[in-house]
């Protein structure tokens, strides 16, 4: 519910390359599949939405990028619409520890698949992360305790991504 992250790596970051954003996931990491990805989420206190002020400090907001085997997908749901982006960095840089220099807390987490379908809820940043997890936690409501649920899942702290 953020802008999109606008810090730049000395030019690492760009807009999409091919000038569209694409919300497929394409390619496959070895043994990936689309219900076993491995995905990073983002958290942060940054937010220009005044209201989510009551939230913990440094999660008001969760986003997550995904290694596809082609490169890195950026997905950011914002308060209006959704940001999906292919990030232009090196094939095997470190994108989860370049968003930890960088004040963000990672939390490594899998896909899987759900046995039913997501129980209607409000739309916000949390729920969408949860599906693209698929995540069927209604009393998850907040980034926190999203957090503390993916840590308490992988039994770890935030989360080395090597």
């Amino acid at each position: 519910m953020t802008a999109r992250p606008t810090t730049s790596v000395t030019g690492a970051i760009n807009d999409t390359t091919s000038g569209t954003a694409s919300a497929t996931l394409t390619g496959q990491p070895s043994g990936a599949t689309a219900t076993n990805r491995q995905v990073f989420v983002l958290f942060t206190g940054k937010t220009e939405l005044r209201w989510l002020g009551w939230l913990k400090p440094g999660f008001r907001h969760c986003l997550a990028v995904i290694d596809d085997g082609a490169g890195w997908l950026l997905f950011d749901p914002l308060a209006g619409y959704f940001w999906v982006e292919r990030l232009a960095v090196p094939p095997g840089w470190d994108l989860p520890g370049y968003y930890e220099r960088v004040g963000y807390t990672v939390v490594s987490a899998q896909t899987q698949q759900p046995a039913r379908q997501a129980p209607p809820g409000p739309m916000t940043c949390v729920e969408a992360i949860k599906r693209l997890l698929g995540l069927h936690k209604p009393l998850i409501i907040t980034p926190h305790q999203l957090y503390r649920h993916l840590c308490k899942a992988t039994a770890s702290h935030p989360h080395s991504h090597h």
